[in-house]
């Protein structure tokens, strides 16, 4: 074999086992080259490497050889990384006052969570924003095969990333990924018991609004309704004992309760579930509420793409219209062209691709939280205060239940002399877990709260009491 072939055929095994990692030093939408090193890349994970996961990599501004490491997975699941980047806690965001229907911009975040942490955004699971499969059957998943190829990616970046092996590591994530990072986390710890290589310098994991159990997260739903005066003491009261309690499992042919249930949704039908304080936009068809039938997913709070007249004139700002700029950018050629996206591996580009074929096989990782805890790890839970999805006192009453110390009790966090929301932190030593909600925060908090998250994160890695 020539020498030009065999160096074709190594560039082949290059391309199909995802090995393939590109300094991105401009954008199209920012006028100037960026000022933070940006890496993307493949790779290849699973049976033959037959799964690409994609990813964003950025380098902490600060001091990227000292500040943490931070593996961030967006929920869904589905959520492109793209979409928490743009819109929660990356380096740039959409500069919406310069921005045209035909051509958006970007500016720099000030808020970025990058000036003080290395983070890599990874689109998981397969099927999300520009990760992909050589094979239908590789699109077959479900949370434990998500959570086992999130742990191959990261071992295998960090064998290509071996400088950051030193730096303190944290898995991250929100809403969804509050199954998923827990179970990456342990699993990372066993593989360091293990002796796996490379060895992690694991410190702990962050979550923000999770999904956590899917009973006590939903049922919080209706208590957090009636603490935010959306219905009223009475209703709350009746349905309280009517249902016992249980607004989840109802059993029909209890009158009383699907009556005080149905009353609650006719309520809280038409509110924003994301954040109960911003307008909700019926950009799409919700899920039917014929008859005021009790939906304990109430409103689907992700919204699909939306008709490009609304971004003229809209009577009413959404904050779903600012979702539109994401898909405009993310599909232009000359954008997938700088961040190195491999042609015709994906059909289209989504925010939160809702056709992917995936099974919950995992409904409940209390248990993992109290094994991880027992392991010697911190832990950052936060709430924007705001949220109807995954409401903040559904998350607090699951973080009683891992029965662990009250190190600081319930107290009031400032930003520039303000309160920017309360904490608690717990202790099980030597393990410490802070649960903090965010004033005025929706799902998820950084979005709506970016300066206050900021300071959150910043203070917490630095370890200093939030």
């Amino acid at each position: 074999m020539k020498l030009g072939a065999l160096h074709l055929l190594a560039l082949c095994l290059l391309f199909q086992s995802g090995l393939s990692q590109t300094v991105v030093r401009s954008l199209p939408g920012l006028p100037d080259d960026l000022p933070f090193y940006l890496e993307t890349g493949y790779i290849g994970v699973g049976e033959l490497e037959d799964v690409q996961l994609f990813y964003y990599f950025v380098e902490s501004e600060r001091s990227p050889k000292d500040d943490p490491l931070v593996l961030w997975l967006t929920g869904g699941p589905g959520c492109s990384a793209l979409s928490g980047l743009l819109y929660e806690i990356g380096p740039f965001t959409f500069n919406y006052e310069n921005s045209t229907r035909y051509r958006p911009t970007l500016k720099l975040n000030d808020y970025s969570w990058t000036k003080v942490a290395n983070i890599i955004f990874l689109d998981q699971p397969v099927g999300t924003g520009f990760s992909y499969a050589n094979s239908w059957e590789s699109y077959d998943i479900n949370d434990n095969i998500s959570a086992a190829e999130s742990y191959e990616f990261l071992r295998k970046w960090l064998k290509l990333h071996p400088e950051f092996l030193s730096n303190p590591l944290y898995i991250a994530g929100d809403s969804y990924s509050g199954i998923i990072v827990p179970i990456v986390t342990l699993e990372v710890d066993k593989g360091n018991e293990a002796s796996l290589e490379p060895k992690m310098n694991l410190e702990g994991y962050l979550l923000g609004n999770p999904v956590t159990n899917e009973n006590s997260d939903l049922n919080s739903r209706v208590p957090f309704a009636h603490l935010k005066g959306l219905i009223s003491e009475e209703l709350y009261k009746s349905a309280k004992a009517d249902c016992d309690g249980d607004y989840i499992n109802v059993n029909e042919s209890n009158a009383d309760c699907v009556d005080d249930l149905k009353t609650v949704s006719e309520c809280l039908g038409n509110l924003y579930t994301a954040n109960i304080l911003e307008p909700n936009c019926l950009l799409d068809t919700p899920k039917s509420t014929v008859g005021y039938t009790w939906d304990p997913s109430l409103i689907n709070h992700d919204r699909s793409l939306l008709p490009l007249p609304m971004l003229r004139s809209p009577r009413v700002w959404c904050r779903s219209y600012n979702y539109l700029y994401s898909y405009i950018w993310a599909s232009d050629r000359a954008v997938q062209g700088a961040l190195h996206i491999r042609e015709g591996t994906i059909e289209k580009w989504v925010r939160c691709n809702k056709t992917l074929s995936y099974t919950y096989t995992v409904t409940d990782v209390i248990d993992i939280h109290k094994e991880l805890m027992k392991r010697g790890f911190r832990a950052l839970i936060y709430s924007g205060d705001h949220d109807m999805v995954i409401p903040y006192i559904g998350t607090q009453a699951w973080i009683n239940t891992l029965n662990l110390t009250i190190s600081q009790d319930w107290h009031a966090w400032f930003v520039d002399g303000q309160v920017a929301g309360y904490a608690t932190l717990y202790a099980y030593f030597p393990s410490l877990l802070t649960f903090a909600t965010v004033k005025g925060g929706g799902h998820t908090a950084p979005e709506y709260k970016p300066k206050e998250c900021f300071a959150m994160i910043n203070r917490w890695f630095d370890y200093y009491y939030i």
